[in-house]
């Protein structure tokens, strides 16, 4: 019997990886009945996060806290054993804005300490931060603030809230907020590698994405640039070389104040794909299906997929590729993929906005591979053909 492993990401705006996987899936026994098809949803750390790690071993559970704009937000925190997983955009994401109205200089990364006070009780050894989605722009002040640091103005009283507030910090005290962390392993999950300031920095590079006009972004990389230098003032000897750290931008400068409580920045792809046990299963299929939503440029720096391609061929598993659009040429995803096969190619509809058309088009997906790459006779071996 073949034995087959659906293991994609979300396809952003469209369908989460369990549903790109299910599509797939069906496609691929209409084609193939005898074939064996175990799914794995995946995620990098950004948005769904949560969703692939309840696809596997781990159990949601459910807090409420602070979103963005104040707002109290319910969102989900995916548990297993003494690890707890919090995804930033479920807490303060674009997704949860009221009404969708961004507030780039004032979204508060606040509810993400409350997510891991909730995540503390618990006495994790491992609390993974997946990094990725947010509104906010605060270099992770709200979020230290929630934990017990002390960011104060001049007056000594708390900085408002969202990146703008930090432009009024003048005394910071991080101890407790620290403290709060003392023996626990923070990962701090993402495929970002910006740095906080500068032209390549958080505001500058994802203020836009959240709202942020030109003068919004100087306003913001001026206000975290401040930031960074009240806690070398304060005795943060690191500060300035953390900022330059990749990934201290990701997430709104959420990897920052991870890092300024001692976490780890860690590929969120790599990281994911062995906290949901990809290798074990890598290990026991005869080929692999992947995919995500753009297939391109962005991808070949270590996204899911090229990820997961990477592993499968170190145990000699072919692997194709179903994508929303491809951008790349066959000879930039041929050392990859045996195949790719993108949806855009397949439709002249607007899929990226209709779920229900693209889930219809990875069961035709499925099929194809099915028909090409296993064949139709109980047991048959995967075709091993020249890629398509």
């Amino acid at each position: 019997m073949v034995s087959v492993l659906v293991a994609p990401d979300k396809f952003k705006g469209s369908l989460t990886a369990d549903d790109v996987a299910r599509a797939v899936e069906r496609g691929l026994l209409e084609g193939a009945s005898h074939a064996r098809v175990r799914r794995l949803a995946l995620a990098d750390g950004g948005e769904g996060s949560v969703a692939a790690a309840c696809s596997g071993r781990f159990d949601a559970e459910k807090i409420t806290v602070t979103g963005p704009t104040g707002q109290l937000v319910t969102a989900l925190v995916a548990v297993h054993g003494r690890t707890v997983l919090v995804e930033a955009a479920a807490v303060c994401g674009l997704g949860v804005l009221p009404g969708g109205h961004k507030a780039p200089l004032t979204a508060t990364s606040r509810g993400i300490g409350q997510a891991l006070q909730y995540a503390l009780a618990g006495e994790p050894d491992t609390i993974v931060l997946a990094l990725g989605g947010v509104a906010t722009t605060d270099g992770g002040a709200g979020l230290l603030q929630s934990l017990g640091a002390v960011l104060a103005r001049e007056d000594g009283t708390p900085i408002g809230p969202g990146g703008r507030g930090l432009a009024e910090l003048d005394g910071v005290e991080l101890s407790e907020a620290r403290a709060a962390l003392a023996g626990v392993d923070l990962v701090l999950a993402t495929d970002v590698d910006n740095p906080l300031l500068g032209p390549t920095g958080t505001a500058a590079v994802y203020g836009p994405q959240k709202g942020a006009s030109a003068s919004d972004v100087r306003e913001l990389d001026a206000a975290l640039g401040t930031f960074v230098r009240r806690l070398e003032a304060a005795g943060v000897a690191d500060a300035t070389r953390l900022a330059a750290t990749p990934g201290a931008g990701a997430a709104g400068g959420l990897g920052f104040a991870g890092m300024l409580l001692g976490g780890r920045v860690c590929s969120g792809a790599d990281y994911f794909l062995t906290l949901l046990g990809a290798d074990e299963l890598l290990a026991e299929s005869d080929f692999v299906v992947t995919g995500e939503g753009s297939l391109d440029e962005q991808s070949l720096s270590g996204k899911l997929p090229v990820a997961l391609a990477r592993r499968a061929r170190w145990q000699g598993r072919p692997v194709h590729a179903v994508v929303g659009r491809c951008t790349l040429p066959d000879d930039r995803t041929a050392a990859h993929f045996r195949s790719v096969q993108a949806l855009t190619a397949l439709t002249d509809q607007d899929c990226a906005n209709d779920s229900a058309l693209s889930a219809r088009l990875l069961a035709q997906c499925g099929r194809t591979l099915a028909e090409r790459w296993i064949g139709s006779r109980d047991g048959e071996a995967p075709l091993r053909g020249p890629a398509q």
